[in-house]
Order: structure tokens, then sequence, then C-alpha cells
């Protein structure tokens, strides 16, 4: 197997130096949170380390795709909770082809299409078990997707969306107003709290 200069030691398919520290925006956006900033306050990450590179490895080995069409993927797989950034999925898949576990194939047009080689399959192989962790993760997060973004609930967002907005941009608008709509939506929020 091929490794590149400076890509940190791998352990179980998995990188063990924290993938791109340092870099601002590590994974990518989704509805529900799942996003690039970690530790209290920010948004926590959906993959870690080396764990985004096997789960495009395992795309890109069931059929040969382009970087667009790995966020697409992955974002279909968690129903759109989770979606990687174009800032992540393309430095990774030149990883990917520099290690040689994938390589690109001529297709028309100037998006690069990528195939799992055989060092990429031998690699899946040798990582079966966390690839399908890391597949089931995905599924988890497509189940809360589901279960969390119900028509209804859009429909009700969208409506206290337009409503606080045409509400609030009234040029009668006073502070009073302000914490009588804020106590309504803690009340609210509150109700919601307390369903079982």
């Amino acid at each position: 197997m091929r490794f590149g200069m400076g890509y940190g030691a791998w352990t179980g398919g998995l990188r063990a130096d924290g993938e791109g520290r340092g870099r601002g925006s590590h994974e990518g956006h989704g509805r529900h949170g799942y996003g690039h900033r970690g530790g209290p306050g920010g948004r926590r990450r959906l993959f870690d380390g080396g764990e985004l590179k096997l789960v495009m490895l395992k795309l890109i080995a069931d059929a040969p795709r382009h970087g667009y069409d790995l966020i697409r993927e992955i974002e279909g797989l968690t129903g759109g909770g989770y979606a990687p950034s174009p800032g992540v999925v393309y430095p990774t898949l030149s990883m990917l082809d520099e290690m040689g576990l994938i390589e690109e194939q001529q297709s028309e047009g100037a998006k690069k299409r990528f195939a799992a080689s055989d060092e990429g399959r031998a690699h899946l192989a040798e990582n079966a078990a966390v690839v399908d962790g890391l597949f089931a993760r995905l599924a988890a997060v497509g189940a809360e997707s589901e279960r969390t973004d119900g028509a209804p609930i859009r429909r009700a967002m969208g409506n206290l969306r337009q409503v606080l907005q045409h509400r609030l941009m009234r040029e009668d608008v006073n502070e009073d107003t302000l914490h009588e709509v804020a106590a309504l939506l803690d009340e609210a929020a509150q109700k919601i709290e307390r369903l079982k």
C-alpha cells in the first residue's frame, strides 16, 4: 500500500492524528447538528479521523463516483441530516488517490471520477467491521432525520418563522412586545419538552 507523505499514522484504517486540525471546517453540515465544530457549545462531528475516508472508499468501491456524487449519496443515506462539505470531500479524494486506494477513471466533462483499486478493496476487507459500524451510524442519522423532520413540523416551523418576521418587522414593535413573544416561545418550548 502506498502512503503519501505527512498523512499521519493509520491504525485499522483510522488515521490517528485527528484529521485536519487547525484548518477550520472539518466535517460538513446538517440540519440536526452534525457538522464541523466540536466541543462544548459546538456541533458534534459525525466522523472523526479516518472514518470519512472509509465511508467514501466504500461508496467508491460500490460504484465509481466523483466528489459531488459522494456528497449527494451521503446526504441521501442520512435523509438530509448530514452532508460532508466539498472542502473536506475533495482533499480526502486526493489523499485516497495518493495512497493508491482509488484510481481516477476516464469520464466525460471536467469532473474526476474514481473507482476503488485492488489495494482499496483489500483495505475495506481488512476494516469491514469498522465500515459496517460507520454505515450503521449513517442509518441512525437518517432515522433521526425522518423521525424529527416530518412534514407537519416543517409546516408549523415555517408558519412560525413567517409570523415572527411579519410581526417583529412592524414599526410599532416595542420592548414589551418582544418580551411577550419570547414568553410565548418559552412556554411552547416547555410544553413540548413535557410531552410524553
